[in-house]
């Protein structure tokens, strides 16, 4: 697994609105309109990140998510990683 540089990471972020490179991992904070639509929007997307065996680092307060993407084995950002914030984007809209 390739770990991708910054300047690759910052061209990848374009594409990605709301997200940030930050220590080291993508960043993202999604507001949801109650405690109950973030827990679907994270139990959806916990099916689709066991299917890519890439468990997203996160925290949840009542309606706030809080994401942070990072390749633990490449110790940094990977493909893998833009791959599940794109599969987050088009979950939660």
């Amino acid at each position: 697994m390739k770990l991708l540089t910054e300047n690759e990471i910052n061209e990848r972020l374009e594409e990605l609105e709301g997200w940030e490179y930050v220590d080291n991992a993508l960043y993202a904070t999604f507001e949801f309109e109650n405690f109950k639509e973030a827990f679907v929007a994270m139990t959806r997307i916990a099916f689709e990140a066991e299917k890519m065996n890439h468990h997203p680092e996160w925290t949840n307060s009542y309606n706030l998510v809080e994401f942070y993407l990072s390749t633990h084995e490449a110790d940094g950002v990977t493909e893998k990683d833009f791959e599940l914030a794109m599969i987050i984007e088009d979950l939660i809209g």
